[in-house]
């Protein structure tokens, strides 16, 4: 019999190392089985595989009798350590049904609690506890949960049931109500539930207990789920595992409470405890804002000047018990835990235990301290923090001397600023963020459903909820400014308007966030650089000293270049030529260039540009002096450069003396129908060698002027693009090292240089041995490699390439993350031919995919020497080599 349920807790068998291994129990369930290894007190449960759930959504069955036989075993072990039994109407066992992936997903997939409850066991419930408050309470959350996560009921009909019950009894919280109340929604519960299903709200427990199992897996593949997974990169073939745990109840009473806590601060990585908790409360009160929260600890209730006594305040035994589980537990891992506590009647009750989700200021310090601390060592400290999670550092932060109108105040939920215009839906947010707009979404709070806003957003602002909401947790993991909690904010959806205090906003009007101090401001508010010192500085020189392969920009402005070399690049990789010639005040010389009629015509338009080029270079290389600089020569599709419209060819006929007609037909005769295949890269150079000699003329003469200037001279590594044979780099690179010799011989001076060639056409990879007898180096242009392999424009392929990371055809966008099987082999093959034929071949990677760290790792694992990435991706780079050096 193949084991697919493994139980935890009370006398269970904690032995088996599968029950460890999140990818087969998941990141919940292993931490579960560990803590009641180490003595810690869990509710007794079991665990149901994240291998059944992948056979289950793969084969569409229903469960197997083996599945049934194992969990039927399983209920046992529960009842047998808590001395109830499943279904007994006159002391009931409750369980609560969660998922747990191998990696936190925090709100994404389903949960039910008080699975169990029916019309007999609500009275056991009662009689058992002696509170029929709280049996009758329990049974209309059960309903209403597993209404929404298994029936698939909207549950706004339940919430609209529950506040006109408090309306009309002029209630103002849900602890106001009494058993008679709850007994009362509960038939209404139960009637809409029928009205809308066509049958009555199910009563066998069993049949309770498998829907909810059902429901679980079935998560995995729910809309936000897939969402989630691939802005996290997460396989669709990991499935979830489904926890079924003994219930334990935070709302007994005011001795009761439930709560979520981190040992540190998710936020700063402050060593100092973090969290909420609400007293005679079940989890969800918590993490989904329905009620506003205590403090954790009295600081920081003092810290906040609130009132409500914080739990170290309230029910110190149990506190005291807590802060002794959280630094178990921390030791233990060597890591930041989020861990979910339960109160019962005074005692205290572990529900989970996690790494953490933080901020990337937070994973920083709290990888830098802890390495101070001796708790992990420096390689340990790389593998932690996320290099993707960096770029929420590498971006302005608000100005603190800047005028703030200042709206209100919530709470500090997700560190950073952001402006943009208010939307008030995930949907609004995505639609307005295609068309270009920055946008805030506000909602009074968050759900799972929201995802795709919240990642269109620049930030997110919720008028329920506190720093363990929804909204919060999503927000740090995003890396988005957030300010939760802001109870000052009526949204008036139909209106499209928000009341704030007594100003009116409306939809599309701008606001500021400062999700490290909670301000809602009005208006777009200044920002600053940020600062690369402290911690990030201490990580990345660890980084660095760990890594092999070296990390370059793509830049072509000195502005570029500069930060890029402040985010510490080693050099160029690429430099994108077009790009300078697009200024107002060339682009007529190159207007010129294309469309006159012969060599001469040409060689008078290259004479305008050359002394803009040699500028342009000089620039770049005083900011490089000393580095490799990766100098692409001309590669434009023609069609970019051409005039579009009467105007334009009026202005150009003006600057140049030729008849607007002339030109038009020029035009007309260069005219492409698939101008990214056509006439440019190394093509241009084949056909208007001229062009290529002004810009290695550019390019020589610059660097020699700053070698003489400043005494160390640049290292130009001149690439020719699109190059799909050995004869076309032999020919452009007899033309560069002439104008080389030509130059030297003029300034009495040389440099050191390379002529190599962009990998960017299948062919040229395969024919890769070849081409390095003429070419010192190779450097991947992965963005036009993976468009030709693939046949897909990049530019147009938006259109439908979610579908196919959604049904699984590519497991990411092949654009964002290189595709390893296909245009992998071709990178992989190339440098392996190319080696053959120059052992000493340079070999590095510019394509956008430098600054992946999935595709970096790749890259480490072919052995190229460097990758390449935009400025503001180059501490990813470096991260993300150090781990793949490490092979984390």
């Amino acid at each position: 019999m193949n084991k697919t349920v493994y139980t935890f807790g009370g006398a269970a068998d904690h032995s088996d190392p599968r029950q460890a291994d999140k990818t087969v129990t998941g990141g919940k369930g292993a931490n579960l089985a560990e803590m009641a290894r180490i003595g810690l007190p869990v509710p007794p449960g079991f665990t149901i595989t994240t291998e059944e759930c992948v056979r289950y959504l793969q084969e569409g069955a229903d469960f197997s009798d083996d599945l049934r036989g194992q969990v039927a075993e399983a209920l046992k072990h529960i009842e047998a350590t808590v001395g109830k039994k499943f279904g007994d109407a006159s002391d009931p066992l409750l369980v609560s049904v969660r998922s747990g992936a191998r990696v936190s997903m925090p709100g994404m997939m389903d949960t039910v609690l008080n699975l169990g409850l029916n019309d007999e066991t609500v009275q056991g419930l009662a009689s058992a506890s002696g509170d029929e408050r709280f049996a009758w309470d329990s049974y209309r959350r059960f309903i209403q949960m597993y209404s929404d996560v298994v029936l698939g009921l909207d549950h706004g009909l339940f919430e609209e049931a529950l506040e006109i019950t408090k309306e009309d009894n002029d209630y103002y919280a849900d602890t106001e109500m009494t058993a008679d109340d709850w007994k009362t929604l509960v038939a209404e519960y139960k009637s809409l539930a029928e009205e809308e299903l066509g049958h009555p709200f199910p009563q066998d427990v069993h049949e309770q207990l498998w829907g909810a199992i059902k429901a679980v897996f079935d998560s995995w593949d729910s809309d936000r789920a897939k969402v989630y997974r691939r802005l996290n990169d997460i396989p669709a073939d990991w499935g979830t595992a489904v926890n079924v745990q003994a219930m334990v109840f935070g709302n007994m009473g005011d001795t009761s409470a439930t709560g979520v806590a981190f040992t540190r601060d998710p936020a700063t990585g402050e060593k100092a405890y973090y969290g909420e908790y609400l007293i005679n409360a079940q989890g969800e009160d918590v993490v989904a804002g329905i009620r506003t929260p205590q403090y954790l600890t009295k600081a920081a209730r003092e810290a906040a000047n609130a009132k409500p006594l914080s739990m170290e305040e309230a029910m110190p035994e149990p506190y005291a018990e807590l802060a002794h589980v959280f630094d178990l537990l921390e030791k233990h891992y060597k890591d930041m835990q989020d861990i979910e506590f339960t109160v019962q009647q005074g005692k205290l009750w572990m529900l989970q235990t996690r790494s953490g989700k933080r901020t990337a200021k937070a994973a920083l310090k709290l990888a830098v301290d802890m390495v101070g601390e001796g708790l992990i060592d420096e390689k340990t400290a790389i593998r932690r923090v996320d290099p993707m999670a960096l770029d929420q550092l590498l971006h302005p932060t608000l100005d603190p001397e800047a005028k703030r109108d200042v709206l209100t105040s919530g709470l500090p939920a997700s560190p950073g600023a952001a402006s943009g215009k208010i939307v008030l839906d995930a949907d609004t947010a995505e639609n307005w963020a295609q068309r270009g707009e920055k946008v805030i979404l506000v909602r009074v709070e968050t759900s799972p459903e929201d995802i795709h806003g919240m990642h269109a957003a620049q930030g997110i602002l919720t008028a329920r909820g506190g720093m363990t909401s929804h909204a919060a947790v999503v927000a740090r993991g995003m890396g988005r400014p957030c300010v939760s909690g802001a109870s000052q904010v009526s949204i008036d959806r139909q209106a499209k308007t928000l009341l704030i205090g007594n100003r009116e906003l409306k939809e599309g009007d701008t606001i500021t966030l400062d999700g490290g101090n909670g301000q809602v401001m009005a208006g777009e508010v200044p920002t600053i650089e940020p600062e690369l010192a402290g911690d990030f500085a201490r990580l990345m020189e660890w980084a660095d000293k760990h890594r092999r392969m070296r990390v370059r920009t793509n830049a072509e402005t000195p502005h570029d270049c500069r930060m890029a070399r402040q985010f510490g690049a080693e050099g160029i990789g690429l430099c994108r030529t077009e790009h300078m010639f697009f200024d107002a005040g060339r682009i007529s010389a190159v207007r010129e260039m294309i469309l006159a009629d012969d060599e001469r015509g040409r060689r008078v338009a290259l004479e305008k540009l050359l002394p803009e080029q040699r500028k342009d270079f000089r620039e770049i290389f005083e900011v490089m002096v000393g580095l490799p600089c990766t100098i692409r020569l001309l590669d434009p599709p023609l069609h970019e450069f051409l005039p579009h419209g009467h105007a334009e060819f009026e202005e150009l006929a003006n600057a140049t003396g030729v008849g607007i007609d002339h030109l038009k037909r020029r035009a007309g005769e260069l005219h492409e129908f698939n101008p990214m295949l056509g006439h440019r890269g190394c093509r241009l150079g084949i056909t208007f060698p001229e062009i290529y000699e002004m810009q290695a003329r550019a390019i020589f003469e610059a660097a020699c002027e700053v070698a003489r200037e400043s005494g160390e001279a640049p290292v130009p590594e001149i690439m020719i693009p699109l190059v799909a044979t050995k004869r076309e780099l032999e020919l452009l690179k007899a033309l560069v090292d002439r104008v080389a010799k030509q130059v030297f011989e003029e300034q009495g001076a040389s440099v050191e240089y390379l002529v190599g060639t962009m990998i960017e056409l299948p062919r040229a990879a395969l024919m890769a041995g070849e081409i390095a007898e003429e070419g010192a180096f190779f450097s991947f242009g992965t963005n036009d490699l993976t468009q030709t392999t693939l046949g897909v424009s990049r530019d147009d392929s938006a259109r439908f390439l979610a579908p196919y990371v959604d049904k699984g055809i590519f497991p990411r966008d092949p654009f964002v993350s290189l595709d390893i099987d296909g245009v992998g082999q071709l990178v992989e093959l190339a440098a392996e031919r190319g080696r053959a034929t120059r052992p000493d071949i340079k070999l590095g990677i510019c394509g956008e995919h430098g600054g992946d760290p999935a595709s970096i790792d790749f890259c480490e694992k072919v052995g190229l020497d460097y990758v390449s990435a935009s400025p503001y991706r180059v501490p990813i780079a470096r991260l993300a080599a150090a781990q793949a050096s490490l092979g984390s």
